[in-house]
């Protein structure tokens, strides 16, 4: 009796023991996402801030957590996007494409698995499709078409199985809204190819999206605040609306110069041209006072905006100078600042009723390797009807 007693002790206490233990997993579960979600976070603001070196420290904590986990390899894939995209060294810039792939194939292999184990994992699917679209990206870059459609095959399915299975992940509205509004800009095949594998572009619909997940998302919060404000600025032509954004982002890393350029453009087209100049005019002092972050490769992208604000002033003669010193660099990373120039000069010599000039430039600002965007699109425009300036208010 004694005996059985002690046995049915000593089986209660393993089952208190045992449900405690699983309790304390299923605990955990949450805590660690949680802290996982929270370093990519980190990352995420140390990499807007330019502080690569702590970005990439965060990222690899959030990884080490959980290393099964395509959340972490997602988000790291990102930011050596974003590394690659503000290099200025081809090293740095081979090297960072290089680890961008490596986190790609990665996020793809770990989120592949998961789903095998639970195909109602929401993340894992929004992993994947982050990954999926990182690489769209840089294979559009790299006219790669093969690629394109290669990568393209599930991508919208994935978001939409996250978006079924994670509802709350408002995130998930940024890449939806990025596809929806930037393959409604693509142009010939490479729109085709996106709108009959990924989904049809809808500008619109594009927009919404981006604003919900600027409103409520977590992780990609302040790259649609940035996305809206460069769609707002450059393709809608509506800077009122781009200037919250590019404010709220400024103020939140004081260290990204890239906000202050967007700030000035913003300004120059509202016509506040005291602001626009004096923000200019911080760009100018830490280039020349070499203050980190800034560099000297800046140069030629702040003589691009100097003559951006003096040609909307009117003062065409001025705004030429600055273009032309600009065209002097001729640097893989300053692309778009070469095609934002040669189109600038082609609306100057339009302005002039001297079209055979203009469409020289235009003709140029399409010809630049690596200059894809809203200044090429601009450019195929005057192309085939003059720049006309608006009237002077």
């Amino acid at each position: 009796m004694k005996e059985n007693c002690c046995k049915i002790i000593i089986f209660a206490l393993c089952s208190v023991f045992l449900f405690s233990a699983v309790v304390g997993e299923i605990e955990a579960a949450p805590v660690q996402e949680n802290q996982i979600r929270l370093y990519i976070k980190d990352g995420i603001e140390k990499a807007f801030n330019l502080d690569n070196a702590a970005a990439s420290i965060y990222m690899q904590k959030a990884l080490e957590l959980d290393p099964e986990n395509p959340t972490g390899y997602a988000y790291l894939a990102i930011i050596h996007l974003f590394f690659s995209d503000m290099s200025f060294e081809p090293k740095d810039r081979d090297r960072n494409q290089e680890l961008m792939l490596h986190y790609v194939d990665e996020t793809i292999a770990a989120g592949e698995k998961r789903i095998e184990n639970n195909s109602k994992d929401g993340q894992a699917y929004f992993a994947m499709a982050l990954a999926k679209v990182v690489k769209i990206h840089w294979a559009i870059h790299q006219k790669s078409y093969f690629l394109i459609v290669q990568e393209t095959s599930n991508v919208w399915e994935y978001l939409e199985k996250a978006k079924e299975r994670d509802p709350q992940n408002y995130d998930i509205y940024f890449l939806m809204g990025f596809l929806h509004y930037h393959i409604d800009y693509l142009s010939g095949l490479t729109r085709f190819i996106s709108s009959i594998l990924i989904t049809r572009g809808n500008r619109q619909k594009g927009i919404q999206e981006l604003e919900l997940a600027a409103q409520k998302g977590y992780l990609l919060k302040e790259l649609a605040q940035t996305e809206l404000s460069s769609a707002y600025l450059n393709f809608e032509k509506q800077p009122v609306k781009a200037l919250p954004f590019a404010r709220e982002l400024k103020e939140k890393f004081p260290n990204n110069y890239n906000f202050l350029f967007v700030l000035a453009n913003i300004f120059s087209d509202l016509h506040r041209f005291e602001e626009a100049f004096e923000t200019a005019r911080q760009i100018e002092r830490g280039i020349q006072g070499g203050i980190p972050p800034f560099v000297p490769q800046l140069q030629p992208r702040y003589n691009q905006l100097m003559g951006r604000i003096l040609f909307i002033r009117g003062e065409y003669e001025r705004a030429a100078e600055y273009f032309q010193k600009a065209l002097k660099d001729t640097s893989p990373y300053n692309a778009r600042v070469r095609v934002l120039a040669f189109l600038r000069m082609g609306m100057i010599y339009d302005a002039r009723k001297e079209r055979k000039q203009a469409e020289e430039y235009y003709s140029k600002a399409l010809e630049v390797e690596g200059g894809e965007g809203a200044a090429q699109i601009e450019a195929k425009k005057y192309l085939n009807a003059p720049y006309v300036p608006p009237p002077k208010p």
